[in-house]
């Protein structure tokens, strides 16, 4: 098989990348390791910049985004005592959107063959050839028979584990990371939420999220020490430790209900550096991971497709090589500052081992200046709804 780009993994970042070149004429083939109904059984993030809505819109794929979604005007930093609203709307003159990952990877999907956009699902062992020459291609495996995609460009879009960064050769690659030294145990529950916006809550026994996927389903998280296990906290004791970890407002709200989902997430920050390579792209979490507490991973995922998009677009219509060239610096300064923005969030919001006193006094300082000072808050904001691409 011959196309133009090889786009490994079919998650969101992948069939964005999909639709958005099919909408401009390009031959693509996706190919994904998984099934799909596992890919649309991944239980991912809810909060959406309005990058992200842009870009479903463009496609015109954004009407049950924007039937189903939950507009949000703002959210709240709690200290254990009080709720610390920051209003996003009034600060920077937008939105951001809550509706599940799984929920637009739906879309996507469920729009590929009406937009002639091809998918093959189940691919196993892919693997990538001469991504440093002209001709790249990659190899699978599909119903026990040996398959080959001769490509012009070969796009990396298959998460962290997947094989695309593999293809980097160790001499002109670097990596960034920092684990934290702790996860979040989530619940995912048919409940209302306990709050109409989402609650960020710093408290002396450690951090704690009410999120939400919809009017009536709810998603709740606790830091937990990363030797914890799911087994140790039955659903009340983890409806009882969020009522305290909320504090007494929010936590009055909460509506108990038995768990759909709990498990636990180690969190890391981590940045590939460079994100091209010869003529393979890496898109979205095969190139960086993030701390959920910023709810950046899938918006930053979003504008890597941008401007990947972009480039591929240009060069292919316009015979333009920089955009290709510069693919990896233009979204690299992007995910920096969006690194930075989840790093500080989550050292401000989370308990760390071997924290003192006076570390915890510096977390509640700066928890007092924000709820005093609207440029804080407006710098909290900006960075929150997305910054400019």
């Amino acid at each position: 098989m011959k196309t133009q780009i090889a786009i490994v993994g079919a998650g969101p970042s992948g069939l964005l990348l999909g639709h958005l070149l099919r909408a401009e004429g390009l031959d693509v083939v996706v190919v994904e390791r998984a099934s799909a109904d596992y890919v649309l059984g991944r239980i991912r993030a809810g909060v959406l910049e309005r990058t992200t809505t842009d870009l479903m819109d463009r496609l015109g794929l954004g009407e049950r985004m924007h039937r189903e979604g939950l507009p949000h005007d703002g959210f709240n930093l709690a200290d254990g005592e009080r709720l610390i609203r920051i209003d996003i709307k009034a600060l920077t003159g937008k939105q951001v959107m809550v509706y599940g990952q799984t929920e637009l990877t739906r879309d996507l999907m469920d729009a590929a063959p009406g937009r002639d956009l091809q998918v093959i699902y189940e691919a196993g062992d892919v693997t990538l050839h001469d991504v440093e020459g002209d001709a790249p291609y990659l190899t699978y495996v599909k119903d026990g028979k040996a398959e080959r995609i001769d490509a012009q460009f070969i796009c990396g879009c298959d998460g962290f584990h997947g094989p695309s960064r593999q293809a980097f050769p160790a001499s002109v690659a670097r990596a960034y990371e920092k684990v934290y030294p702790f996860g979040w145990l989530g619940i995912l529950a048919d409940v209302p939420p306990c709050n109409h916006e989402l609650i960020y809550a710093n408290h002396e026994n450690g951090f704690a999220l009410a999120s939400m996927r919809s009017e009536t389903r709810s998603r709740y998280y606790i830091q937990v020490p990363l030797d914890e296990k799911v087994e140790d906290w039955p659903d009340d004791r983890l409806w009882d430790e969020l009522a305290v970890r909320l504090g007494p407002e929010a936590g009055a709200r909460i509506t108990r209900g038995p768990a759909l989902e709990k498990s636990i997430a180690p969190l890391r920050s981590f940045v590939f550096e460079p994100m091209r390579h010869g003529r393979l792209m890496l898109a979205g979490d095969s190139a960086h991971i993030v701390p959920p507490t910023g709810a950046k991973g899938l918006n930053l995922a979003a504008s890597d497709v941008y401007y990947l998009s972009e480039a591929l677009i240009g060069y292919f219509r316009r015979g333009d090589a920089d955009g290709i060239a510069g693919y990896s610096d233009r979204a690299l300064a992007r995910i920096w500052k969006s690194e930075r923005f989840s790093w500080q969030l989550t050292m401000l919001m989370h308990r760390f081992p071997g924290n003192d006193a006076f570390d915890r006094r510096m977390q509640v300082a700066d928890l007092d200046y924000i709820a005093s000072s609207v440029a804080a808050q407006t710098t909290i904001a900006e960075n929150y709804v997305g910054l400019p691409l």
